[in-house]
């Protein structure tokens, strides 16, 4: 499926109407400045997310009507260090709210990873809280653009022996390259 249109739909902070409104829903998690709302942008083709280099800006979980037909669902980043206590609490709240709320189905889960960085300890806490609930998740491969092949090979290694035999799909916003296998999979 080509995408011929995006709507910015709503900022929500708490349990929506919207999640249980029978739209299929497109979920994009990772850790904060992963390149979440760049993903978003580039699948999209337009800059409807709001892409920053500031780490922890998106602290609502946005919402984006694609073809009128599915919701992309943009979680905010987990693992900001500079947000408060409360803060931190309110945003995990917030994603396990959404994410393992039996009340809410989301069709696919894209779970961001800087390839560059590779698995850091919460990147693999939200995986094995992914898996233990039995959902339906893609593993995005951000910025591999910045590693050289050596790098980029010793990553991928590290990713799978963690990841096993979920999807991986690598990535880059600058080059595209892997946009299309990443849309292929999460639409229907």
């Amino acid at each position: 499926m080509k995408i011929t249109s995006v709507k910015f739909l709503k900022g929500v902070v708490d349990s929506d109407e919207l999640f249980t409104d029978g739209t299929p829903q497109i979920a994009f998690i990772g850790r904060s400045n992963v390149g979440k709302s760049s993903l978003i942008n580039a699948l999209t083709n337009s800059s409807i997310s709001r892409a920053s280099s500031f780490p922890g800006r998106t602290q609502e979980i946005n919402v984006f009507l694609i073809n009128n037909l599915v919701y992309f669902v943009d979680l905010p980043g987990y693992g900001f260090s500079r947000v408060s206590g409360a803060g931190k609490e309110k945003i995990t709240d917030l994603i396990d709210c959404y994410l393992f709320n039996n009340s809410f189905t989301q069709h696919k889960i894209v779970l961001i990873i800087d390839a560059n960085v590779g698995m850091t300890d919460k990147d693999i806490s939200m995986f094995d809280e992914l898996a233990r609930h039995k959902k339906d998740f893609i593993i995005a491969l951000s910025k591999i653009d910045k590693m050289n092949q050596s790098e980029y090979h010793h990553k991928m290694m590290e990713i799978k022996k963690i990841t096993g035999q979920h999807l991986l799909f690598p990535f880059s916003t600058k080059s595209m390259k892997g946009l299309t296998q990443i849309l292929d999979v999460v639409l229907i």
